[in-house]
């Protein structure tokens, strides 16, 4: 994955960058379900000030952010759909910096 790929895969929310949970599943190489589980069963490693959950407010802000993005990418990507239709939990949000507004 090349440096301008990772950057178009950066958002800003709760004032903050963050990257989603399937971007970050990408980077890493793994599938998004084995990553949200290692944050589910590791809480003490993940703090909210790392990894939060996104609310509807969030789901709205990044939409707008990926629809006005330059970047062209297929939107069901980003949300990283089931085999059943659609991804059943809103998606992770993971950031470096550790403080979230």
């Amino acid at each position: 994955m090349v440096l301008e790929d990772i950057q178009s895969r950066i958002y800003t929310l709760r004032g903050v960058q963050v990257m989603l949970d399937s971007d970050l599943a990408v980077c890493y190489g793994v599938e998004v379900r084995r990553l949200n589980e290692q944050v589910k069963r590791n809480k003490e490693r993940f703090p909210e000030a790392f990894c939060f959950q996104l609310a509807d407010d969030d789901m709205d802000i990044l939409k707008s952010q990926i629809a006005t993005s330059s970047d062209v990418r297929n939107l069901k990507s980003q949300f990283a759909t089931s085999r059943w239709g659609g991804r059943r939990t809103k998606p992770y949000a993971f950031t470096e910096q550790e403080k979230v507004a």
